[in-house]
């Protein structure tokens, strides 16, 4: 048989994540941000549940020309724009709407022969420093795209660098929404602002500006990720689960060994932890090389959960290139001896309806729920729970 460990990805999760954004941005369309191969779940798996969304937004040309093979026709946004002029081409091929983040780009635009105008998002750096115009070159971005034939409609973005919690004791947002405002108000031109934090934690509550013309901050798109694949964007204050989001990967495997310890006795590499007692650890098929984070403690003072037959229990000892080991006490206690071939559950939901967060997962080892989905390794098989 082959080894027993398989990634399950759930379309009804993702499709009811999609929703829950899109109530959460009211009346705003919705860019589904599928990037990195939707975050490690795969675009041509994922395509079905999230093709309701009014926009697809990625990275690479080469994952645009994966959503159009597949029928999309709708828009694809690029969020990182044009890496070199050439690129131009391939978005007037296959229609793709692009960001343009600093003045090189609205330059290759100008030199760019087209037959038909395109759609650009000029964005705004406006306190992430990361990429865009600062705000006081904002407007004369804007006043060269406006004359250029080659560009039919320009919309204004910007992101966020701490919509997930606070800066400097005020709201995440505040710094950097009030910095956009004041560059852009008077600007035609739809806006896009909400990442998943945003959204869900700001998204219809706070205002682009004041008065009876102020737009809520969800805008006319917002850009949800994360929360699309059921992890909370701003854990550990809020879980998914407070968001109403379902996790849309599963990571399971099985028990392939018991063994029986001695007070005394350690477990794995580096022998970082010392049984207490007489205890009786299982082995399961999965390690660092299936994409589990090799960093997930496993030492006596704190263990990463873990599920065995849906009942929680923690790793002890170091996570292995292709085996990890977990504490049987907890299990057995409950539902009697635990044998090989026992369901195992690293992250997602257990046969038996256990559910085990990824971002707990990650946040015992330091890291976020992004980095767990993205590190799904080739090797693992990857199975699809259907739409209904």
């Amino acid at each position: 048989m082959p080894r027993p460990i398989l990634a399950t990805i759930h379309l009804p999760a993702l499709q009811h994540n999609l929703q829950r954004c899109r109530r959460a941005g009211g009346s705003a369309r919705v860019w589904a941000v599928l990037k990195a191969n939707a975050y490690g779940h795969g675009i041509e798996r994922v395509f079905d549940a999230l093709r309701a969304a009014d926009g697809l937004a990625l990275l690479d040309l080469g994952e645009a020309e994966r959503l159009r093979a597949l029928g999309w026709r709708g828009p694809i946004l690029l969020l990182e724009g044009a890496f070199e002029p050439r690129d131009l081409e391939t978005c007037s091929r296959l229609q793709l709407w692009h960001v343009v983040h600093r003045s090189e780009q609205i330059d290759w635009l100008a030199a760019h022969k087209c037959e038909t105008p395109q759609r650009v998002f000029l964005k705004m750096n406006s306190g992430m420093n990361r990429l865009g115009l600062r705000p006081e070159a904002f407007r004369a971005a804007y006043t060269r795209l406006s004359h250029l034939p080659q560009v039919e409609e320009i919309s204004l973005m910007t992101h966020f660098s701490d919509a997930d919690g606070q800066r400097a004791g005020q709201m995440g947002v505040q710094h950097q929404l009030e910095a956009f405002v004041r560059a852009s108000h008077d600007l035609p031109g739809e806006r896009s602002l909400c990442n998943s934090a945003a959204l869900l934690r700001h998204g219809l509550a706070l205002r682009l500006g004041s008065g009876p013309e102020a737009q809520p901050l969800a805008a006319d798109w917002t850009r949800p990720g994360i929360a699309l694949y059921g992890s909370s964007p701003d854990f550990p204050t809020h879980s998914a689960a407070h968001w109403a989001l379902e996790p849309a990967m599963t990571l399971a495997s099985q028990l392939i060994a018991v063994q029986e310890l001695a007070a005394g006795e350690t477990v794995g590499y580096g022998s970082t932890y010392t049984a207490p007692g007489a205890m009786r650890i299982g082995i399961v098929a999965c390690g660092y090389a299936d994409g589990y984070p090799r960093h997930a403690p496993g030492h006596n003072a704190h263990g990463g959960p873990v599920l065995v037959r849906g009942v929680r229990t923690r790793l002890v000892g170091r996570v292995s290139m292709d085996m990890l080991a977990v504490d049987l006490g907890p299990v057995e206690a409950q539902l009697g001896p635990c044998h090989a071939g026992d369901e195992v559950t690293l992250w997602g939901r257990s046969r038996c309806g256990a559910l085990l967060p990824i971002d707990e997962v990650a946040h015992a080892a330091g890291t976020l729920g992004y980095e767990l989905m993205c590190a799904l390794a080739a090797r693992v098989p990857v199975a699809v729970e259907p739409l209904p």
